[in-house]
């Protein structure tokens, strides 16, 4: 982003951003991806050092004003005193370690529960599915921190998740949920989607007998081409609409 734009021009972007989160959340929560406590955040397109996430409130109800920025070390900018989400950290982690990554996405999706706590790998199935990637590795609180709430609740925390995460789009926690990270909002919202899918499909192929996966090839060109600009409109019109906001 050029760093010569006007006042207003720089004010436009931001606010165009805000916008587009304030949807993904709403997108999220409808298509029954993110829960009440689940979250997304977008890096802010002016200052890869920021980040933008909704206060502590269900994505469902979320509105612009609920729209906090934050510091990758996780604290807030502005003397807001409304109380932030606890697991930010996540959002802050990855951004720091992943300058590709402009999107990230918490959430609980119950198809893939199951996988964060039995030893059955997840892999794409369908070619939708692709843009998952093709390592999904599982987070352990346990190996590092022993008893806790379960909650990424530090920055320290953060970090060992963002490092298990490593270059993929898709990581697992145990026992509590995934975490999703793209280049932008609407490929994050696209694998997050993809993933409830293909949890729930591989589930239900696995009462009738082995699963057929995609290959490592298979996986990079349906991926290359679902995350395209092309489809990612597509599609962001179709979930946009979903959310009550057609035509807009």
């Amino acid at each position: 982003m050029p760093e010569d734009l006007s006042p207003r021009h720089r004010q436009a972007v931001v606010d165009a951003a805000v916008t587009e989160l304030v949807i993904a959340n709403r997108i999220l929560a409808r298509e029954d991806v993110i829960d009440d406590f689940g979250h997304v955040s977008i890096r802010n397109p002016l200052d890869p050092a920021r980040y933008f996430i909704a206060r502590s409130r269900s994505p469902e109800v979320v509105t612009r004003d609920d729209i906090m920025e934050f510091d990758l070390d996780g604290n807030q900018l502005g003397n807001d005193p409304r109380r932030p989400y606890a697991e930010r950290h996540i959002h802050g982690a990855i951004y720091r370690m992943r300058p590709d990554v402009n999107a990230v996405t918490h959430h609980h999706a119950r198809p893939v529960l199951p996988f964060t706590i039995c030893a059955v790998p997840l892999r794409p199935a369908f070619h939708m599915a692709a843009v998952i990637g093709k390592r999904i590795d599982v987070w352990d609180s346990q190996d590092e921190f022993g008893d806790t709430n379960m909650l990424v609740d530090s920055l320290e925390m953060g970090l060992s998740l963002a490092r298990t995460l490593g270059p993929n789009p898709v990581v697992l926690m145990r026992g509590h949920g995934a975490v999703c990270a793209a280049g932008n909002l609407k490929a994050v919202v696209m694998i997050s989607i993809a993933l409830r899918d293909n949890a729930a499909l591989v589930q239900a192929s696995m009462q009738l007998g082995k699963v057929s996966y995609l290959t490592d090839g298979e996986i990079e060109r349906a991926s290359a081409m679902l995350l395209g600009p092309m489809p990612l409109a597509r599609a962001w019109d179709y979930w946009v609409a979903r959310a009550g906001y057609a035509g807009l």
